[in-house]
């Protein structure tokens, strides 16, 4: 039978939940998403969007990116919640940290990537994940980072600009219509990295709500982790399972 991909469709992948523990005490919650059969050629660690303003691991394109890209493109998810936030997954110990002590958050997490042998990591920050990528991602041996409506609120123009030169890639999508940061300005506060691969949306939105907009934002992190998978397929041969985590509230 073949389906539509679309909205909440869960599509076949080894799925567990797993803890992060961090270098301050807390645990957060998690899942971690694998192939059904093959071994993954990179992983995805997935930042979500500003607790304060309901962000969480099940934000919706993280959420579709777990829920597809192991299919898809043989691509490992992992996700979890900051500390503080609370999901179906569960809650995160801890409260939220104004992007500081969500470096501890970020560091559990390369360990658990580290731990598992997991291969090719990137970061994917979206909104005030993009903050914590900035920040704390130089710190560990990740490919690359992409940015997904990065308002830059929290990241300094010092924070911004040590990525010059760095080895890792860091790609920025910006979309024409968003809330904090469009793309005239992004090009200017992202000067200071010329290398930076600056992605403009034209029509996107912070939300990036819509299918349309969701296979534009899965189709530009496959085409750094795996272009071999290009294009996405829109059916699958197979009835996808049902998804149970909650609409993402951002």
């Amino acid at each position: 039978m073949t389906t539509q991909i679309r909205g909440a469709a869960l599509l076949p992948a080894r799925r567990s939940n797993i803890e992060l523990h961090t270098e301050d005490g807390l645990t957060l919650v998690g899942e971690l998403a694998l192939p059904e059969t093959a071994e993954p050629v990179a992983t995805l660690v997935a930042l979500h969007p500003l607790p304060t303003g309901g962000g969480f691991m099940d934000s919706h394109i993280i959420r579709k990116a777990a829920a597809r890209l192991p299919a898809l493109a043989d691509i490992a998810v992992l996700r979890f919640n900051f500390r503080g936030v609370t999901s179906p997954r569960g809650t995160s110990d801890g409260a939220f940290g104004e992007g500081i002590d969500e470096r501890h958050d970020l560091a559990a997490a390369m360990r658990f990537v580290a731990e598992r042998g997991l291969p090719n990591p990137w970061l994917l920050g979206w909104s005030f994940g993009t903050e914590v990528a900035l920040k704390w991602g130089r710190r560990h041996p990740v490919v690359g980072a992409i940015l997904l409506s990065p308002p830059l609120h929290r990241a300094t123009d010092d924070e911004i600009a040590a990525w010059h030169g760095d080895d890792r890639r860091l790609v920025a999508v910006i979309p024409e219509l968003d809330d904090y940061l469009r793309p005239a300005e992004a090009a200017e506060r992202f000067a200071v990295v010329p290398d930076i691969d600056l992605v403009n949306v034209e029509g996107g939105k912070h939300l990036w709500v819509g299918e349309a907009q969701t296979y534009r934002v899965l189709s530009e992190i496959v085409e750094r982790l795996n272009p071999g998978a290009l294009p996405l397929p829109t059916e699958w041969d197979s009835e996808p399972e049902s998804a149970t985590a909650s609409a993402a509230s951002e």
